[in-house]
């Protein structure tokens, strides 16, 4: 691998293991202000709850660590019937930690463990590179913004000034303890 080759995938994988981190300090921002009767309040219709669509975001995380890097630690499945905020909020810590080190592993040098990403029995594995990352960061998007929607249609709109902070990466960055900024290569 060239020396040029060799940097960038250094600069992909310590960026990949930063978004990751940022993406789940968003989790948690959204964890810690989300009314508490909003946690198992029952939506209309077969609409799961917000306890059920954060424990299945960690669950899910935990599958594809299993799957794609089973030489790591694989985080402990949550219950979604009995799951409080806070085990929510642990359970997503360490997968996230999880999931960070198998995308500096993923989309580090070459001689990685991590080969392929392998997002569930049934799907066909991909080879590691950034569409794993963006896989991995649009599904959790996607059920962090149902369960915004769902809190405020429950009665339980969060904060606005929680809305804006999803946005402000730079303020975000340095709230999570990250190293630099978005976009900084040092």
């Amino acid at each position: 691998m060239t020396t040029r080759r060799l940097k960038v995938h250094t600069q992909l994988s310590r960026a990949a293991a930063n978004i990751f981190a940022a993406n789940d300090c968003i989790n948690q921002k959204l964890l810690e202000h989300l009314d508490l009767g909003a946690w198992r309040a029952k939506p209309p219709g077969n609409v799961r709850t917000i306890a059920a669509i954060f424990t299945h975001m960690h669950n899910v995380r935990s599958k594809w660590v299993r799957l794609t890097a089973p030489h790591l630690k694989v985080p402990s499945q949550l219950n979604r019937a009995h799951c409080t905020p806070q085990q929510a909020r642990a359970g997503l810590a360490e997968s996230a930690a999880c999931c960070a080190e198998m995308l500096a592993e993923a989309l580090g040098d070459a001689e990685g463990l991590v080969e392929q990403f392998v997002r569930d029995g049934w799907a066909k594995p991909w080879p590691v590179g950034p569409e794993m990352l963006c896989y991995m960061l649009s599904q959790e998007a996607h059920h962090r913004g149902q369960a915004c929607m769902l809190a405020h249609q429950l009665g339980f709109p969060l904060p606005s000034a929680v809305g804006a902070r999803m946005w402000n990466w730079e303020k975000l960055w340095k709230e999570c303890g990250l190293p630099g900024g978005p976009g900084d290569d040092s």
